[in-house]
């Protein structure tokens, strides 16, 4: 456990006791520490809200006085009982540690004991500071996070190291509320939910699908310099497909299950990988037809909880990047360094593949748990090598990260920060032995025996549902000119006057590939256009006035400011190489 965890675990201890002075009868059972901070669920006899958070947190600083130290002692378990002799909660825990024999620890500090397994910071006044702290908020949770168990408050903590830590985690927090996707994607007219379609099934407008395809396009059109090809298979299998591949016994209980006219069980498909298979298994391959690449952008469908679906970022309509290779083992190199630089163009034009804007995981075996992959040794080692020379050659920040590895293979997974901080994995490579071999696939050697490919998978966004999440958060709605909707309005001041110059503009700027509208109509004010422009986040928008038409130049506004003067040409060549 780090110093941090350390501090956030002995908060938690804080808030039960402090609780506790205020509402005695309240039934404290569970309190572990937590990304940014701690929680901990309880039993009260009378609801508490978020307002009755200030008082308990008021009450952790004044008890903090007198938590020096943190005293444990093992007990045994009648003596734990004895001690717990009215909470059902603490006895349900003390009789699942002693069924696994395992010791039984209670912890003082101050006046308040707690069982608990340790972890805790030596002297807490000295080492925790009292400002670095924050009740949070308040929330329901079943008991051991089972919904057939007993509701409990569950009551939220943030903890750091110093108060500034604090405040600028709280500074994010609201930055991320503006951003939202769902409230900026709202806002914009990307996308919506209908409760006659289902929750988790978003529907697309116009301008929430010009952004998917243009990604998918950039993607299609780096890709195809390493010769991809595209390949398009149906939504629905049988289920025998997954049984083959082994993904039936994990992800059955999270399919659709499709009934026809037949006997055959049919289920929507949750990934791709497996009909991709049976394209390469259609005839006879040679050493020298590989490496083949198929890619293809198709959704796939995933039966989440409702309480777990979150806007773009949580589906059950999944529209996956999707890619596979079947390569020899020489191959691999090659194909993995391919999609290297796929990735790397592709987040260069999001302005992501900056350092200190990710890092990559060499995902591995766990060394100590060999059994649960499947697949040769010694491919296991090669192939792992071969990616750590990649992320060398490619001077990728990367780490190896034991126990990340798919139970079929090594993988390079790319970690992004987005404008907040947080890490999203994105694009990835990942090394597959099990699935050719589970499908029976082959090639023919060059001395003519039967080998088994390699199957790389490979996705650059992803799901383009949480890549689009990502993107209207990170870019807060503002998109690089590329990805924009609509890149740039033309406005004329007064339409009678200036239009002329303005549609000639706008023409201008249409021939050179931008996409671009000439907003002329009297209807609206030329106040309401700009305003508009603005709420619409358009990468730029152009005032024509009499000013522009006798200098035949433009005033180029954009969310940073603006610039007057610019010729028309000189404003085309300088947007020309962001345009796609």
């Amino acid at each position: 456990m780090t110093e941090i965890e350390k501090k956030r675990h002995s908060l938690a201890h804080l808030l039960a006791a402090a609780t506790l002075k205020l509402y005695p009868d309240t039934k404290v059972t569970l309190g572990p520490h937590i990304e940014n901070g701690f929680y901990y669920d309880m039993d009260f006899t009378k609801p508490i809200n978020d307002s009755d958070l200030k008082k308990i947190q008021k009450t952790m600083k004044k008890m903090a006085n007198s938590w020096t130290s943190f005293d444990g002692k093992t007990v045994s378990p009648d003596e734990a009982r004895e001690f717990f002799v009215d909470n059902e909660y603490k006895l349900e825990l003390i009789e699942e540690i002693e069924a696994k024999g395992e010791d039984i620890t209670l912890y003082t500090s101050g006046d308040f004991t707690d069982l608990c397994r340790g972890g805790h910071v030596e002297n807490f006044k000295e080492d925790v500071a009292m400002d670095a702290f924050k009740l949070d908020r308040v929330a329901g949770a079943y008991w051991r996070g089972d919904e057939n168990n007993k509701m409990l408050t569950r009551v939220y903590g943030l903890a750091f190291d110093t108060k500034e830590e604090l405040d600028e985690y709280l500074r994010l927090r609201e930055e991320a509320k503006k951003r939202d996707h769902r409230k900026i994607g709202k806002e914009l007219g990307l996308f919506t939910f209908s409760e006659k379609v289902g929750p988790g099934l978003p529907l697309f407008t116009p301008k929430g699908t010009k952004i998917r395809n243009l990604v998918t396009e950039k993607i299609s059109s780096i890709q195809s310099q390493y010769g991809y090809e595209q390949v398009c298979i149906p939504h629905i299998t049988k289920s025998d497909l997954y049984k083959t591949s082994g993904h039936w016994d994990k992800y059955k209980d999270d399919l659709f299950h499709v009934k026809g006219k037949s006997d055959a069980e049919f289920v929507m498909k949750p990934m791709n990988c497996p009909h991709h298979t049976q394209i390469f298994d259609a005839e006879p391959r040679s050493y020298r037809d590989l490496p083949l690449r198929y890619a293809e952008t198709t959704m796939v469908y995933r039966d989440e909880q409702a309480g777990e679906l979150m806007g773009l970022s949580r589906v059950r309509s999944i529209s996956q990047d999707d890619g596979h290779i079947f390569c020899t083992p020489e191959q691999i190199k090659q194909e993995v360094n391919n999609i290297v630089s796929i990735i790397k163009e592709f987040y260069t034009a999001m302005n992501m593949f900056n350092d200190g804007d990710y890092w990559v995981s060499l995902s591995v075996r766990d060394s100590q748990d060999l059994d649960k992959y499947i697949g040769d040794d010694n491919l296991w080692d090669k192939a792992e090598s071969i990616l750590e020379d990649i992320a060398q050659e490619n001077n990728l920040n990367y780490k190896r990260v034991e126990g990340e590895a798919a139970f079929y293979g090594p993988k390079l997974d790319f970690q992004f920060r987005d404008a907040l901080g947080r890490e999203w994995q994105l694009g990835t490579a990942q090394l597959d032995f099990v699935q050719p071999a589970r499908f029976e696939l082959e090639y023919t050697d060059h001395e003519g025996h039967k080998q088994t490919p390699v199957m790389i998978h490979r996705a650059i966004a992803g799901s383009l549902e949480r890549f689009m999440s990502l993107a209207i958060e990170h870019f807060a709605g503002h998109f690089p000119l590329w990805l924009a909707p609509l890149q740039i309005a033309v406005i004329p001041i007064k339409s009678d006057i200036h239009n002329d110059y303005a549609t000639s503009v706008y023409e201008s700027l249409k021939e050179s590939g931008a996409r671009v509208e000439l907003w002329n109509d009297d209807k609206d004010g030329f106040g309401k256009k700009v305003r508009r422009a603005k709420n619409e986040k358009l990468p730029y928008w152009i005032i024509i006035g009499d000013e522009e038409v006798n200098s035949q130049t433009l005033t180029i506004e954009n969310k940073d400011g603006g610039e007057k003067g610019i010729p028309p040409a000189q404003f085309i060549e300088d947007i020309k190489k962001d345009l796609d």
